[in-house]
């Protein structure tokens, strides 16, 4: 298996609810290859999916039930604590679940936590170790 993730999918509760989060409130473009109740958001070499809970529940062949602390997270790195803290304020104004507020971190950056509005767990964070390249993607 080759060492790369290409699509991140998160069972939403009410789609139409999570894709407005996303591509109203984040202004995140969706690709002309999303569906119905499959919203595509390219990410720079990953995608982003949105697609009914249910739904991703019954093809995975797993019950539909919801734990505290799913055991996933999934990070964007910004480009300083500025960031950070813009990114921050602007999911708590859309409605997702401050977690974490940012804040420096003991792995020397900076960073918070929030849920979106299904619950998924998302860190924001400024590494001043770990650079982006010149097309934002980390540089590892």
């Amino acid at each position: 298996m080759r060492q790369k993730l290409t699509l991140i999918t998160l069972g939403v509760d009410d789609f139409q609810r999570s894709l407005d989060f996303y591509e109203k409130g984040l202004g995140w473009k969706k690709s002309d290859k999303s569906m119905d109740e499959l919203a595509l958001f390219p990410l720079g070499g990953m995608t982003l999916a949105l697609h009914p809970r249910q739904e991703l529940a019954d093809d995975a062949q797993l019950p539909n039930t919801r734990a505290e602390f799913p055991g996933l997270s999934l990070a964007y790195n910004a480009t300083s604590e500025q960031e950070v803290d813009e990114v921050m304020a602007k999911v708590a104004k859309l409605g997702a679940t401050i977690v974490k507020p940012a804040q420096k971190v003991f792995w020397g950056g900076y960073s918070g936590y929030f849920k979106d509005l299904d619950g998924h767990l998302f860190e924001v964070a400024y590494n001043p170790f770990w650079p982006l390249d010149e097309n934002q993607n980390l540089d590892l």
